[in-house]
């Protein structure tokens, strides 16, 4: 049963991170390197936690613009 657990959330982390590239796409804007805590992943047990990547003061910056559009 854990076993099955662990696999269903290491699929909705990866869908997740699918959900948050096309999000970003569509608000133009791409990360280098979004996807999947590796250390979190790593467990006995993996239930990962979403990695949204590394970018620039820019790119955050439309980020929170784009989420604070939404927002209102």
């Amino acid at each position: 049963m854990e076993a099955r657990h662990s696999a269903r959330c290491v699929e909705e982390a990866e869908e997740a991170v699918e959900e948050l590239r096309a999000a970003l796409a569509k608000a133009g804007i791409t990360l280098p390197s979004p996807g999947l805590d590796p250390v979190s992943r790593a467990r006995e047990a993996p239930c990962p936690l979403v990695e949204p990547g590394r970018c620039s003061a820019q790119t955050a910056r439309r980020i929170a613009a784009a989420v604070t559009a939404v927002a209102r």
